[in-house]
């Protein structure tokens, strides 16, 4: 008894470790980002770069380009012994990774390359935008936004997702039994259920449900095949399958979409007006348009909590749903305790940090919510409450 306490003590303080760690990094570069920036603009970097590359071209896209891309490569290289630290060293100290460094670069590479072929055309439509449309750029930019994150949202699993990951359709005919009869409780026919090679990167396991109209499908990693019970994968299914039947997919877009034009235009008029502040002559001036991003990172600031709430709330209303349709309370927590260990999650992160920075609830917050709603609403209750719905 008392070497399974010792080594239940030394997880949690490992996790603990991890986990701060991470959160300390990405505060840390959050902070240096936002500082770096306003000095760059404040010290008159902005503007002299801005000259200088005007001195090479007079071609306002060539100019505008090349001065996203210096500010880009900039960073990069600024941030990259703490982003190897992070992403690599980090992971591997805690042994939550697979990955070999040259395969570590490979897929760093590959996300950049992704990256800049969604980006570019986006920068040069932004730029486009804020110089046809003057003051309305935020509703004209917003509303393509739009369009793009729906279209982004249909081909990530087709296209995107198979650039990073090897993709096949789910072998098992029981489990796929069983995630289609759980769909179709849920009202959704899914067709789609495959497996994707998550263990190439990481130890760590997951599932999804990605995709918009006919792209919309059900992935499991590898490694939440190879290592969990049939009956505990149903339960994470059952829970993401919660999310569609709760319309949380709609809402999130409802949400965004509305957060994306209120952001905007927050952003617009705080731009403008200070623009004098620099002594910037106006909104489409090159140099000044890093401040869009000093708004963007402080209003982010804002934003980021009332969506995690958002978020939380869902997910506790997704982990009901897995209750009620596998009638599996007790699987579906020792899947939640297993995850937690695998992916070395804060089981009792501080309050704060929970209700500011996580978009799920902490495990012991989850755990003890599926108990009281078990007790609440008893077997016999939900299984005739299922049997109604259906």
């Amino acid at each position: 008894m008392i070497a399974i306490n010792s080594v239940a003590i030394f997880n949690y303080m490992k996790s603990k470790k991890y986990n701060n760690t991470k959160l300390a990094i990405g505060i840390g570069k959050a902070i240096i980002s936002f500082i770096l920036l306003y000095l760059f603009i404040a010290m008159g970097y902005s503007l002299s770069l801005q000259k200088f590359i005007q001195t090479i071209s007079e071609n306002s896209y060539l100019v505008f380009m090349i001065f996203v891309f210096v500010i880009g490569i900039f960073s990069s290289v600024l941030f990259m012994p703490i982003n190897i630290y992070s992403g690599f060293y980090l992971e591997h100290k805690y042994n939550l990774s697979n990955q070999t460094f040259f395969k570590y670069f490979l897929e760093n590479l590959k996300s950049m390359l992704v990256g800049l072929v969604i980006g570019i055309p986006i920068l040069l439509l932004f730029f486009y935008v804020i110089n046809q449309f003057g003051d309305l750029w935020w509703l004209v930019f917003a509303s393509a936004m739009f369009l793009i994150s729906v279209v982004l949202s249909q081909l990530f699993p087709i296209i995107i997702l198979p650039i990073f990951y090897k993709i096949i359709p789910l072998g098992d005919e029981e489990l796929k039994t069983r995630i289609s009869n759980l769909a179709k409780g849920a009202g959704i026919k899914v067709e789609n259920v495959f497996s994707f090679d998550m263990s190439k990167n990481t130890k760590k396991a997951n599932a999804a449900f990605t995709g918009l109209g006919k792209t919309k499908r059900i992935i499991l990693g590898d490694t939440l095949l190879n290592d969990y019970t049939k009956d505990e994968i149903e339960t994470v299914i059952a829970h993401e399958l919660g999310h569609y039947k709760h319309k949380h997919i709609i809402k999130n877009l409802i949400f965004g979409t509305v957060s994306s034009f209120l952001t905007f235009f927050i952003i617009s008029i705080l731009y403008k007006n200070s623009l004098s502040w620099f002594y910037f002559e106006n909104i489409t001036q090159i140099a000044a348009l890093p401040l869009l991003s000093l708004w963007a990172m402080i209003i982010g600031l804002i934003q980021s909590p009332i969506g995690n709430i958002l978020s939380r709330k869902y997910e506790y209303e997704a982990d009901r749903y897995a209750i009620k349709s596998t009638h599996k309370p007790d699987s579906f927590i020792k899947t939640l305790n297993k995850l937690t260990d695998q992916n070395l999650g804060d089981r009792e992160p501080h309050a704060f940090v929970e209700w500011f920075f996580y978009s799920h609830p902490s495990i012991n917050n989850r755990i003890n919510a599926i108990k009281n709603f078990v007790s609440e609403k008893g077997i016999i209750e939900i299984t005739t409450e299922i049997q109604s719905e259906v």
